[in-house]
């Protein structure tokens, strides 16, 4: 009944803000976070639909951050969509964002593949510019059978159309997120392959910036996943969050109201969050 990590066509999903929340009403979601890569745009249209389908709208965002060269995702929920410092920092982060997408396709143009900055953009639409697009572009133009085949062979470290890029600090994007009154949790933590050592130090990192959550159910976690983090969750007292990570058909790990439930030894980030409680109980 609750999904607090999304996307809509606003970075890259497939449905639009108003879409994306009525699909989570249609599969039993009663509290929903849109979570869209470095923009808040789509957040009052989201908020409008939810109101008349009577679903709770969580106002959020996924960060995008640079650690030791590794790329993480730090979902801010509750945040104020219309704070300036949170604004301007996402601004400077979409800016960036587009530099890479040319560097990308420069990439794919030097393998014979053309024109496919002017393909993803098709599928950005107004949204901003990011790997998913250049992956439906190559599925469109026949040099992949689907999105999730575009990132064994392209657009990742060590194939073509990869470029490092370097996003925010974690220090920028916990204070942009707290700074707006949201909490900030890990995305998808089993996704990044920091190493025991290093993902420690992430974890002390972000605690100590003032980090509270992770998501210890994710859409691309495996059960075995799940229960790791959940102990991670209890040893670094972080609050424990839940997410489909939905981009739309076709394209998602999980849909939508297809989660397990969060271990009950772990506390749920929206322990203290009075209004979803009640509609959760």
């Amino acid at each position: 009944m609750i999904d607090l990590h999304s996307h809509s066509t606003i970075s890259d999903g497939l449905l639009t803000p108003s879409g994306l929340v009525q699909h989570a009403h249609s599969k039993g979601i009663k509290v929903l976070a849109l979570t869209d890569h470095d923009d808040v745009e789509g957040l009052k249209e989201a908020a409008s639909e939810a109101n008349l389908l009577g679903l709770h709208l969580v106002h959020g965002v996924e960060i995008s951050v640079t650690w030791k060269r590794n790329t993480i995702h730090i979902v801010g929920l509750n945040v104020d969509s219309q704070n300036k410092i949170l604004l301007q920092g996402l601004s400077s982060i979409r800016e960036g964002r587009f530099e890479r997408a040319k560097q990308m396709a420069h990439s794919l143009d030097q393998i014979g593949i053309k024109g496919s900055l002017e393909g993803a953009l098709k599928y950005a639409k107004s949204g901003i510019l990011g790997r998913t697009h250049f992956a439906r572009f190559l599925v469109e133009t026949g040099h992949a059978k689907d999105v999730k085949t575009v990132f064994k062979n392209y657009l990742v470290k060590g194939r073509p159309g990869f470029i490092e890029h370097t996003w925010t600090s974690l220090e920028n994007a916990l204070s942009w997120i707290h700074g707006s009154g949201g909490i900030a949790a890990i995305a998808h933590p089993a996704r990044y392959d920091l190493g025991k050592n290093n993902l420690l130090a992430f974890l002390n990192e972000f605690k100590e910036l003032g980090g509270q959550g992770i998501e210890v159910i994710s859409g691309s976690h495996t059960t075995e996943d799940s229960l790791k983090f959940a102990r991670i969750a209890e040893e670094f007292e972080f609050l424990a969050s839940t997410g489909s990570d939905y981009h739309g058909p076709g394209i998602s790990y999980r849909e939508m109201g297809s989660l397990p439930k969060i271990p009950e030894t772990c506390i749920p980030i929206w322990k203290s969050w009075n209004e979803v409680n009640a509609l959760l109980n």
